[in-house]
């Protein structure tokens, strides 16, 4: 394809609450066994992006971990490749990121050093899949400065997303971003398709007049002067920002046309593979409409659940519409509810954990890990 990639992995956001505490919101765990920014990286993958830069930077070893080789998402070996870029200090510059837009300018080298004439920017926490040599094909056949790909928005919170209204030749008229109120129907989904020099000419002009958010200082700011068109997609698009929206994700591939969708349809989603036994059953225990990862042992009884990898639930446990993250011990008689259980804890035995008002973190001090 004719097009680098940048994935934006840096951030960090308040409402996934004690989840994003110890990593960054793209490694969190999806579906089982897939992390966040598997998505964004395999859509890369799957359409023939050879060249992908990774811009973390909070809580980013975990992150930083799973990307350590390029090979899980087939990436170029030899042109090309996975590029894993943090704040760095250098002669001209001891700033972390600021912002989206200085994010980018802090690595314009990547850009500049680069010689595909286009560039696809993506955010590391949308659960999506998309072919973007169609959305660069939409972007050329409309001339277009800049393309935003967007979707129609739910009955839900606009304050976690940028609405936007288009006239009927798809180009963007408003913009507002996370308002609090919004008259717009149709959300952005935070995937950006733009000319590598216009980029670069761009964001060069945000950092001569400090201006750092790519959304409020570039999109918002030239919206009447440059040609910014939207691309609407109608598959399965979610985004993981609160922990509310990243419960319901996980619930969401409970639903068999949502697993379908993701894991039987082409192209792949990818993922970094470990070497785990099958999830193990023994005698006694009782599975309804769950996801089981591998290394798991199971005891008790699992409903409409989403257990990751290596979780062990001892006898008599009864957990129901609950995400258990990975390397969790429940010890027996546990009840958990509706809950978000943290991963690396130990849930002592006849505990008993219930979100009655929403979805309820559980986190547990346990000694099993000695940091």
């Amino acid at each position: 394809m004719r097009a680098i990639g940048i994935i934006l992995a840096g951030g960090n956001n308040n409402r996934m609450r004690e989840l994003s505490s110890k990593r960054a919101i793209a490694a969190m765990p999806i579906a089982g066994s897939y992390r966040s920014i598997d998505f964004a990286l395999s859509n890369m993958s799957n359409s023939h992006i050879q060249k992908v830069a990774v811009l973390t930077q909070y809580n980013a070893r975990s992150l930083n971990e799973h990307l350590m080789s390029s090979k899980w998402w087939d990436f170029g070996r030899k042109q090309g490749g996975l590029y894993v870029f943090t704040p760095t200090v250098t002669a001209d510059n001891n700033f972390w990121y600021r912002g989206t837009a200085d994010a980018i300018g802090q690595n314009l080298a990547f850009l500049k050093n680069s010689h595909e004439p286009y560039v696809v920017i993506a955010s590391g926490d949308g659960i999506y899949k998309l072919d973007y040599n169609k959305v660069l094909e939409y972007h050329i056949a409309k001339r277009a400065d800049i393309t935003v790909v967007c979707t129609d928005s739910y009955d839900g919170d606009v304050t976690r997303f940028g609405m936007l209204k288009m006239n009927e030749d798809g180009r963007i008229e408003e913009f507002e971003e996370k308002p609090m109120v919004s008259q717009a129907h149709i959300i952005s989904t935070g995937i950006y398709v733009l000319r590598r020099r216009q980029l670069i000419e761009l964001i060069e002009k945000c950092a001569q007049e400090d201006r750092h958010d790519f959304v409020t200082d570039i999109l918002i700011r030239y919206k009447n002067l440059k040609r910014i068109y939207g691309y609407k997609i109608d598959s399965y698009w979610n985004n993981i920002s609160t922990v509310e929206s990243y419960y319901q994700t996980n619930m969401d591939f409970l639903k068999p046309e949502v697993r379908n969708y993701f894991y039987k349809q082409d192209p792949p989603i990818r993922t970094k593979i470990d070497d785990l036994p099958p999830a193990k059953y023994n005698p006694g225990s009782n599975v309804k409409n769950s996801l089981i990862a591998s290394g798991c042992i199971i005891n008790g009884t699992v409903e409409n659940s989403v257990l990751f990898k290596k979780v062990f639930v001892g006898n008599n446990c009864v957990i129901k519409n609950s995400i258990i993250l990975n390397d969790v011990y429940l010890g027996d008689n546990t009840y958990i509810e509706n809950c978000v259980v943290e991963s690396r804890d130990t849930i002592r035995a006849n505990s008993r954990y219930c979100g009655e008002n929403g979805v309820k973190v559980v986190i547990e001090k346990n000694e099993r890990y000695v940091l």
